[in-house]
């Protein structure tokens, strides 16, 4: 790495931890802060926007896109589940800032805001698996990490959207959720609830930054946002399908694989993103986001080896084995998407089918890559 991506990919003096390559054991080594190179906000017409969780899946195509449309975009990540391979093809851009650090570190955060026009909080404790082995690190990571950045931006006055899930919804049957209808949340002795609280908390949070103090904010339920460079690492559903059929390796299912899900293209998603940010009426409000073509978990299997023309098998494994006895999960989970269509003209370009090509191509294409590059890591987890 040169100088120049040195001051564009920069590790605060707090120390984050250097996970480029994934291993995470080794600290960074400290650089000089690049802020006598950041000139405050712009008012100019180009917006600089500051992406929490900007390393991670959904934040990564986040900062691709306004990068596109010509913003400058400052990023704030951990790493703890983001990675700087997802922005590695952007290295090169000039209009790029990434600062390893936590969103905790108000110190640095508040740097950060100070120069930002719009703040998109994306950064949190995600998938379950990793919410089921570290419950105390996922709620107050979450927690911490949100109201640290609500009070830095109302200190500043920047607009923010939120990221919330569809956990928050809980074991509601109330199907299609609505934003306006209960949370129905489970015990507090089964862990897998404690990050839909977590969130919750969130989104109240929020809203009340937002009453009291004017903060002009707004919240986003995710469903199921998937595509290229997600991984699979964590429990999520799609890229773990797309790897194992590639493979000819089983596809697990947990529990029975009649429950329900609705899966959004992470295009889409980070596009009504920007909508939702630009406009003035989406203050103060709750947003569903994804897609209401609903699936079950079963049939997902059956497409992804369909489309992958593979032999794998699929196989069931009780929750039990994966995470923990009692472990409960959703039936359903399908979003009513009339509020953000009101709201945005919000409509979904891509389907099921497109999506699951899209990944499928991706991963090949990496596959192929790793197999090139070192022909024995191909068989190796991704």
């Amino acid at each position: 790495m040169n100088r120049e991506d040195e001051d564009r990919l920069s590790v605060s003096p707090g120390g984050g931890k250097d996970k480029e390559r994934g291993n995470g054991n080794g600290a960074a080594p400290r650089r000089p802060w690049p802020w006598r190179r950041l000139s405050p906000p712009s008012r100019r017409g180009r917006e600089r926007v500051l992406i929490t969780g900007g390393a991670g899946f959904i934040g990564s195509h986040l900062a691709e896109e306004l990068l596109k449309r010509g913003n400058e975009v400052l990023i704030i990540d951990d790493l703890s589940t983001g990675s700087l391979d997802n922005l590695a093809h952007l290295r090169g851009d000039p209009n790029l800032r990434c600062v390893i650090d936590a969103v905790e570190n108000e110190s640095v955060l508040a740097e950060l805001v100070d120069r930002c026009d719009t703040i998109f909080h994306l950064a949190a404790v995600v998938g379950v698996k990793l919410i089921m082995e570290a419950p105390i690190r996922t709620i107050a990571s979450n927690i911490r990490g949100t109201e640290a950045v609500l009070h830095q931006a109302s200190k500043k006055g920047r607009r923010v959207v939120l990221a919330s899930t569809s956990e928050v919804y809980g074991k509601s049957a109330r199907v299609p959720f609505r934003e306006d209808e209960a949370m129905v949340i489970g015990p507090s002795a089964i862990r897998r609830w404690g990050y839909a609280c977590s969130k919750a908390a969130g989104e109240f949070l929020a809203l009340a930054y937002f009453h009291e103090h004017g903060l002009p904010v707004t919240v986003l339920r995710f469903f199921n946002t998937t595509g290229p460079r997600q991984t699979g690492v964590y429990g999520m559903l799609v890229p773990r399908f797309v790897r194992a059929a590639l493979r000819g390796e089983p596809l697990e299912i947990y529990g029975d694989g009649l429950q329900t899900r609705c899966f959004s293209f992470v295009g889409d998603v980070i596009g009504a993103v920007i909508e939702v940010a630009a406009a003035r009426h989406t203050i103060g409000e709750v947003y569903n986001v994804g897609s209401d073509e609903e699936i079950t978990v079963a049939e997902l299997a059956e497409r992804v080896v369909a489309l992958c023309d593979s032999s794998s098998p699929i196989v069931h494994v009780p929750y039990g084995e994966v995470y923990s006895q009692g472990f409960e999960d959703m039936r359903r989970r399908v979003p009513d998407l009339s509020k953000i269509r009101q709201a945005i003209g919000y409509k979904p370009e891509y389907d099921l089918d497109l999506i699951l090509s899209a990944v499928a191509a991706y991963e090949s294409n990496r596959m192929r890559a790793r197999e090139r590059l070192a022909p024995d890591a191909a068989a190796q987890p991704v």
